[in-house]
């Protein structure tokens, strides 16, 4: 196992090597090559390496694989949390968006935020106690195991496929941006580091991986806040009075509008990011990684923390960045009047990092966010290979007589298959807007996962037929409204008037999931629904006192 780790690092840096080569850059590049940003990429690639290596030879058995053997404290396991959700489009959109649109990007901001608390009262402790490896185990633990874990595995690779194409999309976009490579190029080499965590080191080093750039993450953005906001004499009224007078709608940044002026489009939008982050499966799998409950609650307060902090901190970036970068001509072409922002509107963090700190800060704030890239994309992996491997092929297609070797063997080929169909998906998906996706992700996730998640823990009356046509009917309303709405219909198949109106579909995919669960569940009057109602009272008990988790874990 080692020789092969050895050898197929050993292609990845050559395939660097060949990457960062003058011969593999075009040039119709928009930024030149950023040698400090390379630089220190390399760095932190070759670090990461190390640890997948050193992740290996502590990798010996599924429990290792899926969940680090249940080994990380809750402290390490909150900033790995941190590290899976703070994605690029974290530091880079949320940044750009309050730099536009000023108040309405605050809201935005905060909304990615709030679905945390519901994480931390009804959720953290119950899926720690009820789970094993994937949040299947939680849904299926009284209802049909067969039917209810291949739903849960179907659901979960649909969410994981769609959030992995915005994250290849983006990093080939930035990388292509940042470094000076050609897209291609920057998503292959994503998918190869992918390949090599998931594969080699499993949670072990996915975790690792995730931390140290949650690190980088805080660490960086923290000290371009400090050094942007200087600018200002530290000064919060200072930092609004001049973005007001610097921003070209004035004093109306400072209040809510267009972006939230259609209050059911606002409504649901708030409904897929309060809800879809409590049913994204890479999310939800980080809880299985801690020895007991009271470490998953403490998972969820130390996240909680982080993320919040950093999401004030890209507040303030993005309220400097308009005075900052938005009166300085070096970053616009054609001139600040008229003219538009060099690299794009999702270039102002970057801009305002070379404006306080020069190039080589430049080159670290791109390295982070392609670390950031690698981390998320590393747990999203992670959590389509265990549900394929966990839920599909040792639970359902061999009914619990698979060897932990050949669970591991196909997790592993999974891991591959996964990689290669999400560089083929990011190639596939070049030239289409993404911002869609972002919603379907957390539409899905709120319509199809969360449901079913959240009655399967509190509602004695969940049936398995109510949860398989309930999950059936919040993904169909979810995929099937987000592609009649304006965002698909319009921009991206090119009709002209969208069917559905609004680009957010969670106000009615949410609730028809909810309310066709309740509806086939309370009519279901088979012996197998009573069976259920009657199992309820041991799981309730399992979930609020955690007797039987550590001996299912063992196993």
């Amino acid at each position: 196992m080692k020789r092969s780790l050895i050898a197929l690092l050993a292609g990845v840096l050559v395939a660097f090597a060949a990457v960062a080569a003058p011969g593999a850059i075009e040039g119709v590049q928009k930024q030149p090559i950023n040698v400090s940003a390379i630089a220190m990429f390399m760095v932190f690639v070759l670090a990461t390496l190390g640890i997948t290596y050193w992740a290996s030879a502590r990798t010996k058995s599924t429990s290792d694989f899926y969940t680090a053997g249940g080994g990380i404290t809750g402290f390490q396991n909150g900033l790995a949390i941190a590290g899976d959700y703070m994605s690029a489009a974290t530091l880079l959109g949320l940044t750009s968006l309050v730099y536009a649109k000023g108040f309405d990007g605050f809201i935005y901001t905060i909304s990615f935020f709030v679905g945390w608390p519901i994480i931390l009262f009804l959720m953290a402790e119950r899926l720690r106690n009820l789970g094993k490896f994937t949040f299947a185990d939680i849904a299926s633990y009284r209802l049909d195991q067969n039917r209810i874990r291949t739903f849960a595995a179907f659901g979960s690779l649909t969410v994981v496929c769609f959030y992995l194409i915005v994250q290849m999309v983006g990093a080939g976009q930035l990388i292509q941006l940042l470094f000076g490579l050609e897209y291609t190029y920057a998503v292959i080499c994503v998918g190869l580091l992918m390949m090599v965590y998931v594969t080699f080191g499993g949670m072990v080093a996915t975790t690792w991986v995730q931390i140290i750039k949650a690190c980088l993450l805080l660490g960086g953005g923290t000290l371009l806040m400090i050094l942007a906001f200087a600018k200002f004499g530290f000064s919060f009224d200072a930092m609004f009075n001049q973005a007001v007078a610097a921003h070209k709608a004035g004093i109306k940044i400072m209040a809510p509008g267009s972006l939230m002026a259609d209050p059911v489009s606002a409504v649901s939008l708030s409904l897929a990011l309060l809800f879809g982050t409590a049913g994204l499966p890479h999310i939800m799998m980080r809880f299985f990684t801690v020895p007991n409950a009271k470490e998953a609650r403490k998972s969820v307060f130390y996240a909680t923390g982080f993320i919040g902090f950093f999401f004030l901190v890209v507040i303030i970036l993005g309220v400097s960045a308009i005075v900052i970068v938005g009166q300085d001509p070096q970053f616009f072409e054609g001139g600040i009047i008229g003219g538009k922002l060099i690299g794009g509107g999702n270039m102002p963090v970057m801009h305002l990092a070379k404006s306080v700190g020069g190039d080589v800060f430049l080159g670290f704030l791109s390295a982070v966010a392609f670390a950031t890239i690698l981390a998320v994309v590393s747990g999203l992996a992670l959590a389509g290979a265990s549900a394929i491997a966990h839920d599909l092929y040792a639970r359902v297609i061999k009914k619990n007589t698979a060897t932990s070797a050949q669970e591991m063997k196909v997790t592993k080929i999974a891991s591959v298959g996964i990689g290669i169909v999400a560089i083929l998906l990011g190639l596939l998906f070049k030239d289409q807007n993404i911002a869609f996706l972002v919603a379907l992700t957390f539409g899905v996730a709120a319509s199809v996962n969360f449901p079913v998640l959240i009655l399967s823990m509190y509602w004695k009356g969940l049936t398995t037929r109510g949860a398989l046509w309930g999950g059936v009917a919040g993904l169909v309303s979810a995929v099937g409204l987000v592609i009649l709405s304006p965002a698909v219909w319009v921009k991206v198949l090119g009709n002209a008037q969208a069917i559905f109106p609004y680009d957010h579909p969670a106000i009615i995919s949410m609730t028809t999931a909810f309310v066709v669960t309740w509806l086939m569940s309370v009519t279901d009057k088979s012996a197998r629904a009573a069976k259920e109602a009657d199992a309820f009272e041991e799981q309730y008990i399992r979930a609020q006192t955690g007797l039987g988790a550590a001996a299912a874990s063992a196993h």
